[in-house]
């Protein structure tokens, strides 16, 4: 995957400031959206020197790809937490409950992460739902598209907790799963700002039926 920052933080002050600019980047796409937003109102916002902003990151695009990227990272912490405290409950009953906490997971950032209506996995919307900026579907990876990314980490997760078969047909499943989630999920919100519950309702559906092909 591709750096997303100039040089990586090596003390506390410096690590502070780079979450204060991805905090403020964040707040900053649901006031003004990407295209009004400016590095320069990061930097102020944010209480560091425009200098300090251009040491850690080249321009706002790599602020908002480094922000996509903690965001994938919390998203796929929490469904990872949440899967642990299932199996350790022995609440787990059967792969579709995964699927319906991924989706839960990613429906409460939408509805409650800064920016996250806007950037979630780098793909920069227009307004929530979309439409989406052209040229945005590779943030995270010049050589991959965003959805191959959050595919492959699912992936991973569903491998090593829950002993799905790995191998190429169920990587290609789960890329599936994500690109049509992803669909749906963004008429979800286009419907209501919140995300309209009857398409989430559809979506875990969609996922289940289409899955269930592929797991036992």
């Amino acid at each position: 995957m591709t750096s997303t920052l100039r040089r990586r933080p090596a003390q506390r002050r410096s690590l502070e400031r780079v979450e204060r600019m991805l905090d403020e980047c964040a707040f900053l796409l649901d006031e003004i959206g990407y295209e009004s937003l400016t590095t320069k109102e990061v930097a102020r916002r944010a209480e560091v020197p425009i200098g300090t902003f251009y040491q850690f990151f080249p321009d706002k695009q790599g602020l908002v790809r480094a922000l996509a990227l903690r965001n994938l990272e919390a998203f796929l912490g929490r469904v990872t937490e949440r899967i642990k405290e299932r199996i350790t409950a022995a609440d787990l009953g059967h792969w579709t409950d995964l699927v319906d906490l991924a989706i839960d997971e990613f429906v409460a950032m939408k509805r409650t992460t800064p920016g996250f209506a806007v950037v979630d996995f780098g793909e920069i919307l227009r307004a929530p739902g979309g439409p989406a900026i052209e040229g945005t579907n590779r943030m995270l990876d010049t050589a991959l598209e965003n959805n191959a990314i959050v595919a492959d980490r699912l992936r991973a997760i569903t491998v090593d907790l829950l002993d799905a078969p790995a191998g190429p047909a169920f990587d290609r499943a789960v890329l599936v799963t994500v690109e049509a989630a992803d669909a749906v999920l963004k008429l979800a919100f286009r419907v209501d700002p919140d995300g309209d519950p009857d398409l989430i309702a559809e979506c875990k559906r969609l996922a289940h039926g289409y899955l269930s092909a592929h797991l036992p």
